[in-house]
């Protein structure tokens, strides 16, 4: 008499006769697909500046910034080494461009940011008009615009970069084109975008010139830290995030970028703040100041102290808390946008 077949080698069966027409159970991944809550494969970690310096510099003499077309020492996740990622969806990395050097022109769908670290007198020029590089500058390259960088000053100029590349790569939506001119010509003065867009106005006739990224494509750190100051001394003091604004694209109120959102925060001497957590994985990078942050997710912690030029990030659904005994500014960027675009995005501030 043949045994009757467990359910378990039916099932067995099952998969190994469908498994050639590429068939799988949905069952047996089920709540792997569908969590409970988010599970990030990411991992908080921390960049010391003065431990990343010396390789940046080093990368200077190993290659030309034309001939590497972009000197960045990417900043990846450890739990994603060999992805070119710091989150899931974001890309950060460090760009170097020594004295008279020129990183040619190209273009390409990723939507890019700057934040200068290190250095001042070189610029961006993004369609013809540049701008110069200050310390604590946020500067938009908006997807698909031509652009390069130059130094035209004495110092070595040192910013992050933050992009959106694995999110487009997820899409498989990019596309790169290279300038047969090394530079652009400039067609428009320095400073025209901030004069027609960044003083609470707009030209009476006219058209978002990068659709829905901001037309401000330079904001000033002047005027990021006075507003923040002004807060500071005026206005009560959040208890999660000391004083938080987020940058706005100016003709819609929005985020600068349709894929991340960008934010300054400025931590008053003594801050012991409260944890929060959210679905956006955040980027750092320390301007001013000293602190500690502490991670908590699923049973593990991290403590990171950090100090000027550091940069970290905080992973998706990681509660996260803030302390300065003598005062910070932080710069971050986000995929916040998309997850508010796709009506997924979740955060807890708790007590």
């Amino acid at each position: 008499m043949n045994a009757t077949p467990t359910p378990s080698a039916v099932r067995e069966q099952l998969y190994r006769d469908m498994n050639p027409l590429h068939l799988t159970p949905l069952w047996e991944v089920l709540h792997a697909l569908v969590p409970p809550q988010p599970a990030s494969p990411c991992v908080p970690a921390l960049w010391q500046y003065e431990r990343v310096r010396p390789f940046l510099m080093r990368s200077g003499q190993a290659i030309t910034a034309e001939e590497a077309v972009r000197r960045v020492l990417i900043l990846e996740n450890p739990a994603l080494r060999g992805q070119s990622a710091i989150t899931q969806s974001l890309y950060a990395g460090l760009q170097l461009i020594l004295p008279g050097e020129v990183a040619p022109s190209h273009r390409h769908t990723q939507s890019a940011l700057r934040f200068v670290l290190e250095g001042k007198g070189a610029y961006t020029a993004v369609d013809g008009e540049r701008t110069i590089m200050q310390p604590g500058d946020f500067i938009i390259t908006p997807s698909w615009t031509w652009h390069e960088h130059g130094n035209d000053s004495g110092e070595a100029v040192v910013w992050l970069d933050g992009l959106d590349i694995p999110m487009i790569r997820f899409f498989d939506a990019g596309f790169a084109q290279t300038s047969t001119s090394h530079v652009q010509s400039v067609s428009r003065t320095e400073g025209t975008s901030f004069a027609r867009y960044g003083h609470n106005m707009a030209p009476v006739r006219h058209d978002a010139p990068y659709g829905a990224t901001s037309p401000l494509f330079c904001y000033p750190y002047e005027r990021s830290r006075q507003a923040l100051d002004r807060l500071m001394r005026d206005s009560p003091l959040d208890a999660w995030d000391g004083v938080k604004l987020r940058y706005l694209n100016p003709l819609s109120g929005g985020s600068p970028m349709p894929t991340m959102a960008t934010f300054m925060q400025k931590l008053p001497p003594g801050f012991k703040g409260q944890g929060w957590r959210q679905t956006d994985g955040a980027v750092y990078s320390v301007v001013e100041g000293q602190g500690q942050v502490h991670i908590e997710a699923e049973g593990e912690r991290w403590f990171f102290e950090f100090g000027p030029r550091d940069h970290f990030v905080v992973p998706s659904w990681h509660t996260a808390r803030f302390s300065s005994e003598r005062g910070c500014v932080l710069f971050s960027f986000s995929d916040r946008p998309v997850h508010q675009a796709l009506g997924i995005h979740k955060e807890e501030r708790l007590s």
